[in-house]
């Protein structure tokens, strides 16, 4: 084989290697969980990491809130399936636009959001539901319970990022969390008032 012939096979045998994924990589984490890495956003790290902390909280809850709306999406039953089927569905892209909004908030403060269901679990103060179907108003009564406990935090919480002069995250605790909470909660309550379907009572 001729020098020239040689070196054109190495380069097509490194040019192969080179475009083999390089699989089962580890390393060590390059931030760990709860430890801030400060971005130039003028706050101070001590406001970024309580803000963070808060918004995980809220992070957990309102993924544990957003997956309700779907189990209950998928198993509602009874007159009132279909209206309930869509509203759950809506709801449930509702939340889930809010977990993408908070985790990038924490992200943005230099946290780290949660991500995995099982440090959600572990996180949540939303009570976990049973497996099986329950029936449509305990289904919405457990909604409601779960927004109010949102709403709690936030309102709480909210006032700490402004008593911190963390303007972004009061901002998104009140015109996002808050207002979408209270929308829903709205929607959802008018279902458990126990009026006529027919005839008026006082008719």
């Amino acid at each position: 084989m001729s020098p020239k012939n040689n070196t054109k096979n190495l380069q097509i045998e490194d040019g192969a290697e080179r475009s083999k994924p390089i699989l089962h990589q580890k390393a060590r984490e390059i931030q760990p969980y709860g430890k801030i890495a400060k971005l130039p956003i003028a706050l101070d790290e001590k406001v970024c990491a309580e803000s963070v902390e808060n918004l995980n909280q809220i992070l957990a809850d309102t993924m544990t809130l957003r997956d309700l709306y779907k189990k209950h999406h998928w198993q509602v039953a009874g007159h009132t399936f279909y209206q309930l089927h869509l509203l759950f569905d809506k709801h449930y892209g509702e939340q889930d636009e809010l977990v993408d909004t908070i985790a990038e908030r924490i992200q943005l403060l230099g946290g780290i959001s949660l991500a995995m269901a099982a440090d959600v679990a572990e996180t949540t103060i939303i009570a976990r539901p049973p497996r099986g179907r329950e029936e449509a108003p305990v289904q919405i009564s457990r909604l409601l319970e779960a927004h109010e406990t949102i709403l709690k935090e936030a309102r709480t919480m909210a006032g700490q990022a402004d008593d911190a002069g963390d303007d972004g995250t009061n901002d998104l605790l009140v015109s996002d969390v808050i207002r979408k909470n209270e929308l829903q909660v709205w929607f959802l309550a008018e279902h458990l008032v126990d009026v006529p379907l027919v005839r008026a009572a006082n008719g």
